[in-house]
């Protein structure tokens, strides 16, 4: 039989397969680049700060106390009011004292009547002895008997001076302007029996401390940030401070680091620095606990990046994720070298010009390709929106 049929039949099978290829549809077009959005870094100004901890101490402080002893017949100030220097606190019975006074009085009168007698004696005794109707004894008894009546005069008198003193401590006064706390006996309470009782507690407030700690190894450095950087020392070296309370927010009142109570805790190796704010408003309380920024120098060409761009690796170390030439995304490791607001400042991994993601990278992948458009901050967009 003739072949020609089979030869059909196969041309025919190909030409189906052709017409079946044809008619399958084309593959999906690849996805549009992931937008993220980026800041392109320039370099700018910027004072970097050590961030340190510390508390809030008051200015002066004092223990109001009873000097001499008695019962406290009344209280003369508001529980947590500002009160003056020398104002009237606290009254003890003065009656005891008053008749100590009285009785020191008496005392000079009577001193000053013996030793206007014992003088007179002695200058008869005197005048006996040249004559000789009086022993040399004698006459020397009567100068031993003025120098006696003289002493105890200057003892009364004394005695005077020490009796009014301790009426004058009945009136308990405040020794330094500042807040009162709450008093600590109260009308009726005996004090001052053997001891000097405490009354109440005045802290000056109108200028606080606040102390913080720094390894000493770092004290060099805030000594020269303190004197702009010539190392020399005017007295007590001050610097630039700012702090920042509990609740985020910057105190508004700028502050000076000062040198002059520095001391070495053998332990840790740190050192104590005090800081002086002024605190008109009373915002400040002593106790408080607050971060101070120390201003360690002046970097004129700082690099930095929002910390919301900042990631972590497995190992820690902190990356970011950079837009190359290519418009590809890539994971660059860089090294901070502190804070500036809610800005990481960096010291390594990157360059000028370089376009940082800030928004976006959770999307994408190293190596992916990306469509770059310009990040806006928050309060720059809140403030452009009508």
């Amino acid at each position: 039989m003739s072949q020609q049929p089979k030869l059909g039949g196969g041309l025919a099978a190909v030409l189906l397969l052709l017409c079946a290829c044809r008619s399958t549809p084309d593959a999906p077009p690849p996805p549009p680049p992931t937008e993220v959005a980026v800041i392109e870094l320039k370099p700018e100004p910027v004072t970097i700060r050590d961030d340190l901890p510390g508390r809030v101490e008051p200015f002066r402080m004092a223990q109001v106390r009873a000097r001499v002893p008695g019962v406290v017949l009344k209280r003369s100030f508001q529980q947590g009011s500002e009160v003056k220097e020398g104002q009237t606190l606290f009254q003890i019975d003065p009656g005891p004292f008053k008749a100590a006074a009285e009785s020191a009085r008496a005392a000079i009168a009577k001193g000053q009547a013996s030793l206007a007698q014992a003088e007179a004696q002695a200058k008869r005794a005197g005048a006996l002895v040249e004559e000789g109707l009086m022993s040399r004894e004698q006459y020397d008894n009567a100068i031993a008997a003025q120098a006696v009546a003289r002493a105890d005069l200057a003892q009364a008198r004394a005695a005077q001076a020490q009796a009014l003193l301790n009426l004058g401590y009945a009136t308990v006064t405040a020794p330094i302007s500042g807040r009162i706390g709450g008093e600590l006996v109260t009308e009726g309470a005996l004090v001052g029996q053997n001891e000097a009782t405490p009354l109440a507690v005045i802290q000056q407030i109108d200028t606080v401390y606040v102390d913080v700690k720094q390894p000493v190894s770092q004290l060099t450095r805030l000594r020269r940030a303190a004197t702009g950087g010539s190392g020399k020392e005017g007295g007590a070296g001050e610097a630039p401070v700012t702090l920042v309370l509990d609740d985020g927010t910057e105190y508004p009142e700028q502050g000076a680091l000062l040198f002059s109570d520095i001391s070495v805790d053998p332990g840790t190796g740190e050192v104590t620095l005090r800081a002086a704010f002024p605190n008109p408003d009373r915002l400040l309380l002593p106790g408080m606990f607050a971060r101070v920024k120390l201003a360690r120098r002046v970097d004129p060409a700082a690099l930095m990046v929002p910390q919301q761009a900042v990631g972590r690796d497995t190992g820690g170390k902190a990356t970011v994720v950079v837009v190359q030439a290519d418009n590809k995304a890539a994971v660059r490791p860089i090294q901070t070298g502190g804070v500036d607001r809610d800005r990481y400042i960096v010291t390594e991994g990157l360059a000028p010009g370089d376009r940082v993601v800030v928004e976006g990278h959770q999307k994408i992948a190293p190596g992916a390709e990306v469509r770059a458009v310009s990040w806006t901050t928050p309060g720059a967009a809140a403030s452009a929106a009508p």
